[in-house]
């Protein structure tokens, strides 16, 4: 019998009033909207900094130490459980589901910015093979292994909490070692909500950053002016385009999309590699490698408490904050690959090789970038700073210095645009399980009508947060974008460290949450409905793995 599927309501109307009520005060009262924000980062950084940087740092180690320990054995969903995609596939969808629009605007704007405006305090000269070492490793620390052992960790409490201890597939679910039934209660539903509105902040900044770039892309291509008509005009079309791809389904849209997202990124840097400064990128790259590896503690625990530098706040805690915001969603959607896979595996193909793929494009995007400025005496940077778009701009103005660029800067915006679908359509598919019930195994994807309002109301606030507090002064759409991000990574940051905790425990004490314990499903323990737990609330866990079998 087929369960009729339902929303669920305790999560989807608290969720769905509070963003519904961030979108309205970001229309009427904008500047407000953006000085709320200002207070809140103000707030989470000169008290919380140090602990955003060290929760970065754990996760990295703690992840490792997971993946290539005793540990790294475990098989989620048990010794007979058998994946159903391959190792590209696997490799393709988490790639391309904790990338987004991320890494494509902030390859070769972040270097080239760390190249021609280090930090003052550290006293280094501006455009010197010093600045060029410090802003490709600088890079690296943002960009490779800290993004992904995020999402590794919230990845691998879902996936063991749900294939090996049996309990349901809900992010709220990663807390029972440590909170016992009351994770299913009231604080269950606090959790998801509080989940739902860190990626929403964190999608809308991410999509910000996607809109902007195409926009500044076709401006700087056509001439045609980037404003919020064009910005609205994108986002409408790419929200239609990640609503429709989520609601194909997660065998078809996001596996083809993230298959031919890859491929694109390769050919990209091999084209890049063969007729750009090649022995330029290898070099500057490896040198930059050694000194990342040699800086990497210092670099991630940085918070400049008595000279006060503005860098670590503007920098790494603004990219923690929203690689924070998607972790539990992101690590949902992981898990969901995960079935059938060792944990050591779950580490290589969602840190290591993610990790590894993103310093190759940094070093060959921030490499050749980096080459042409100081080859041209600063000319590309001095453009992108005349530019009224700014850092939005910096890519179609470096493809200027490669052949084919007309036909290049066609596939790179084809490239931005298809990146943010297929991490939207990842994200959107994911809160809607969260707030819909009776999604199974045979059935697993939520109702069509909450896919459709979920992707339209995370779209209007991406365009509601590169508008708002941008009429006048010098507040820029980015500025608005990692003050969104900020806000909610910081208010996901103390459940990750929980989550965190909880699976370290529930992993490293495995005997006490066997089958013997867990003989069906740890929702079958009735103390969850004599505490009020609506078990049907729950019923879309039965999906497990939507390409395996059902367990």
């Amino acid at each position: 019998m087929v369960e009729e599927k339902k929303i669920r309501w305790p999560v989807f109307l608290p969720i769905a009033f509070i963003l519904v009520i961030t979108a309205l005060i970001a229309v009427f009262w904008p500047s407000s909207y953006y000085e709320l924000q200002t207070t809140i980062v103000d707030f989470a950084f000169n008290n919380f900094g140090w602990l955003f940087n060290f929760t970065v740092l754990a996760l990295i180690f703690i992840s490792l130490f997971l993946g290539f320990s005793k540990y790294g054995n475990i098989k989620f969903g048990g010794s007979e459980a058998k994946p159903s995609i391959t190792k590209w596939q696997w490799f393709a969808i988490s790639l391309t589901a904790g990338i987004g629009t991320g890494i494509v605007f902030w390859g070769l704007a972040e270097p080239l910015t760390f190249f021609s405006e280090p930090p003052e305090v550290l006293g280094i000269q501006p455009g010197t093979e010093e600045a060029a070492v410090f802003s490709m490793a600088s890079s690296m620390v943002h960009w490779t292994l800290a993004p992904y052992s995020l999402y590794v960790m919230a990845g691998i409490a879902v996936a063991y909490a749900c294939y090996n201890m049996k309990l349901p597939y809900t992010i709220n679910s990663t807390l029972y070692p440590l909170l016992g039934d009351r994770a299913f209660g009231h604080l269950g539903t606090f959790v998801n909500i509080l989940c739902i509105f860190g990626i929403a902040g964190g999608m809308a900044a991410v999509l910000g950053e996607g809109v902007l770039q195409i926009g500044s892309g076709i401006d700087y291509l056509t001439g045609i002016t980037a404003g919020p008509f064009m910005w609205s005009v994108l986002v409408v079309l790419i929200t239609v385009t990640y609503v429709i791809s989520s609601y194909s389904g997660l065998q078809k849209g996001i596996r083809f999309l993230s298959d031919q997202n890859t491929k694109i990124y390769l050919c990209i840097l091999a084209f890049i590699i063969v007729v750009g400064p090649t022995s330029f990128i290898f070099n500057l790259g490896s040198q930059s490698t050694g000194y990342f590896l040699s800086n990497v503690l210092e670099r991630l625990t940085w918070t400049s408490p008595m000279e006060g530098s503005e860098w670590p706040r503007e920098w790494p805690l603004f990219h923690w904050s929203i690689f924070l915001a998607y972790a539990p969603i992101i690590g949902m959607f992981l898990a969901r690959l995960a079935y059938g896979r060792t944990l050591r595996q779950f580490v290589i193909f969602n840190l290591l090789l993610p990790a590894g793929f993103g310093m190759l494009w940094f070093w060959v995007f921030g490499g050749a970038a980096i080459f042409y400025d100081w080859q041209g005496g600063n000319q590309l940077w001095n453009l992108i700073q005349n530019e009224e778009s700014g850092l939005e701009i910096s890519l179609f103005v470096f493809l200027e210095h490669l052949p084919w660029t007309g036909l290049i800067s066609l596939i790179m915006l084809f490239c931005i645009f298809i990146s943010f679908t297929t991490i939207a359509d990842s994200i959107t598919t994911t809160v809607s399980a969260l707030t819909t019930t009776g999604n199974t195994f045979k059935n697993p994807e939520p109702l069509a009508k909450v896919k459709i309002f979920w992707g339209s109301l995370l779209g209007l606030l991406a365009l509601l947060t590169i508008t708002a507090g941008t009429g006048g002064g010098e507040i820029t759409a980015v500025d608005a974008n990692k003050q969104m991000a900020t806000v909610a990574g910081f208010s996901i940051l103390f459940f990750i460290i929980l989550q965190v905790i909880s699976t370290l425990k529930s992993i490293i004490r495995q005997a006490d949450y066997d089958k013997t314990n867990y003989p069906e499903s740890a929702y079958n323990n009735h103390s969850y409905e004599n505490k009020g737990v609506n078990k049907e609330s729950y019923s879309n866990t039965t999906i497990s793995n939507d390409y395996g079998e059902k367990r």
